[in-house]
C-alpha cells in the first residue's frame, strides 16, 4: 500500500471520526442543556428564567463554534460572535451578584467580540486545504516560550489590576475568586490570538480555559446554589474540554507537513 493511499485512508478515517464526535458533542450538549434548564426552570422568578434560557442558548452557540473550530471551519466565527456576546453579559451579571466574572465580562466585550471579525478575515486570507479546513500552522520553539512568558506575566499583572477593584475577601492575601477569574482570562486572550491566526497551539490554552472555567463556575454554584445559570456553564465547559482534546488532535494533523506541503485529493489514488 503506497503512501498516497495511506494518506487517503487516514483522511477518510479522520473525517468519519470527526463527523461522529461532532454529532456526539452537539447532540449531547443540546440534550443535557435542555434537561438542566428544565430542572432549574421550576419555581424561579421570571427574571431568573430568562437568564437561564439566555445562558442555555449562548452555551449551545458556543459548542457549535468550538466544534466548527476543531475541524478548522470558518463558520466558527458566526457561532462564536453569539457565544462571546452572551457569555460576556452573563459574567457581568455574575459579578454584580457578588461573585467572580468582571475580568471575563470586560474581556469578552472589548476583545472577543471584535476578534471574531479579525479571525474571520484572517482565516479567509489563509485559504483552505482540499478538505475545506483552514491552512493551519505551528509556533516555533522560540514563539512557544514567548507565549508562556506572556501568559505568566499577563496573569500577574492582571491579577493585581482586578484585585484592586474586587472587594470580596478584602483582607485575603490571595483572592481565590480573582485567581479563578484571571487564569481563564489569560488563556482566553492567548488562545483567541492563536486561533485567529490559525496556530495549532491555541488548543493548549483552550484546554486551560475549560479547566479553569469549570472550576470557577463550580465555586459559584457551591456558594450560591440558586445560580441556575452556573450549572449551564459547568456543563458547557465540560463539553468544551472534550472538544478541545479532539481539536488538539485534529490540528496536530492539519498543521503537519503532509497537509501543508501538498494537497490530498478527495478521491482514492489509483494503484501503481
Amino acid at each position: 500500500m503506497g503512501p498516497l493511499k495511506n494518506d487517503y485512508i487516514c483522511k477518510v478515517d479522520n473525517k468519519t471520526f470527526n463527523k461522529y464526535f461532532s454529532a456526539f458533542i452537539l447532540i449531547g450538549m443540546t440534550v443535557v442543556t435542555i434537561l438542566a434548564t428544565a430542572l432549574k426552570f421550576g419555581p424561579a422568578d421570571t427574571h431568573a428564567r430568562w437568564l437561564l434560557v439566555f445562558a442555555a442558548f449562548g452555551s449551545l452557540m458556543g459548542v457549535a463554534a468550538t466544534v466548527a473550530s476543531a475541524s478548522g471551519k470558518i463558520i466558527t466565527f458566526l457561532f462564536g460572535l453569539l457565544d462571546v456576546s452572551i457569555y460576556g453579559a452573563m459574567c457581568l451579571i455574575n459579578w454584580k451578584n457578588g461573585s467572580s466574572g468582571l475580568g471575563n465580562a470586560v474581556l469578552h466585550f472589548i476583545y472577543f467580540v471584535p476578534m471574531q471579525f479579525v479571525g474571520f478575515f484572517q482565516w479567509k486570507r489563509r485559504g483552505n486545504t482540499s478538505e475545506g479546513s483552514v491552512k493551519a500552522r505551528r509556533l516555533t520553539p522560540k514563539q512557544r516560550w514567548l507565549a508562556c512568558l506572556v501568559f505568566l506575566a499577563g496573569s500577574v499583572v492582571t491579577y493585581f489590576i482586578i484585585a484592586h477593584f474586587d472587594k470580596s475577601a478584602a483582607d485575603a492575601f490571595i483572592k481565590t475568586a480573582v485567581v479563578l477569574d484571571v487564569l481563564p482570562l489569560m488563556c482566553n486572550i492567548i488562545g483567541q490570538a492563536l486561533m485567529s491566526t490559525a496556530y495549532m497551539e491555541q488548543w493548549i490554552f483552550w484546554i486551560g480555559v475549560n479547566i479553569f472555567s469549570i472550576t470557577m463556575w463550580a465555586v459559584t454554584l457551591h456558594g450560591a446554589p440558586d445560580s441556575s445559570y452556573a450549572l449551564i456553564y459547568i456543563i458547557k465547559y465540560s463539553f468544551y474540554l472534550l472538544n478541545s482534546v479532539n481539536g488538539l488532535r485534529n490540528w496536530l494533523r492539519l498543521s503537519g507537513p503532509s497537509l501543508n506541503s501538498r494537497s490530498i485529493t478527495d478521491s482514492p489514488p489509483t494503484k501503481p
